[in-house]
């Protein structure tokens, strides 16, 4: 483990003795996690080492227990200009959201405590969403006279549809976890105390997979949602997989009746 100083800034990126897991964990607990450019910024390269690592699945973690994130730090936003917030603010959070969306790695987000704005927008960056029983969620920006600025409209939308999105945004509701389960925000809700085996249960299930076809359906998955023509596409990703090591070790282990052992390649 990391060792850090009270009242430090840090994102650190631990992988697991068999390289197969990565974790980042964004510790600002004394500021209620709250994110800044600084951790944005520290963030980004680390996103890029996952990537080019042979980790098969991220979570995605915060300190502490009360809060996941406040989201972004207004006393820092609040200070950019028109100028500055358009050319900084906006686009460095998209920039490493959208990295973070993008990984072929499936990742989850353990949300323990209040996720809003800004933190909401981070856990929904990610595939799953595994939240303690007692964690609330909510996209407050309009309330500041401002928007949910680093994807949260479009992706709240598309996990929860465009009538329960203008009732989180436009009407600032906050919702608990049952509601959040129940709307499809969030992957699976249970007490605080579980979170831990909670997410390595999915982790587990995510390990047994053959790499390459679940990262490929990501990207389809990905693909689908904006839009694009699924016949074609996995008419390409399926002759793709049926090239992999993977695919041959599969269709053998079915076969012969046993697991199997995929190797990602």
């Amino acid at each position: 483990m990391t060792e850090t100083l009270p009242g430090t800034d840090t994102v650190c990126l631990d992988l697991d003795p068999t390289g197969q897991i990565a974790t980042i964990t964004i510790d600002r607990q004394h500021k209620l996690n709250a994110l800044t450019l600084e951790l944005l910024e520290d963030l980004e390269p680390l996103l890029h080492q996952v990537d080019s690592s042979s980790a098969r699945v991220l979570v995605l973690r915060t300190a502490g227990s009360k809060v996941f994130c406040v989201g972004a730090d207004i006393t820092r936003f609040s200070q950019f200009s028109p100028v500055g917030m358009w050319r900084q603010w906006i686009t460095i959070g998209h920039r490493v959201f959208n990295l973070l969306a993008g990984l072929r790695q499936p990742t989850i987000a353990v949300v323990d405590g209040l996720a809003v704005g800004g933190g909401l927008e981070l856990a929904m960056a990610c595939d799953f969403r595994i939240a303690a029983d007692t964690a609330g969620f909510g996209l407050p920006e309009t309330s500041l006279g401002t928007i949910p600025g680093w994807g949260g409209t479009e992706r709240l939308t598309q996990l929860v549809g465009p009538a329960r999105a203008k009732e989180i945004i436009l009407a600032r509701r906050r919702i608990g976890a049952e509601t959040a389960l129940a709307w499809g925000l969030i992957t699976e809700a249970v007490p605080s105390e579980d979170l831990d085996a909670a997410t390595g249960a999915l982790v587990a299930i995510l390990l047994e997979g053959a790499p390459i076809a679940q990262q490929t359906s990501k990207q389809l998955i990905h693909a689908a949602a904006a839009g694009a023509p699924s016949a074609i596409l996995e008419a390409i990703a399926s002759g793709f997989t049926a090239a992999t090591e993977d695919f041959r070790e599969g269709v053998a282990s079915f076969q012969e009746k046993r697991p199997a052992t995929f190797t990602g390649a």
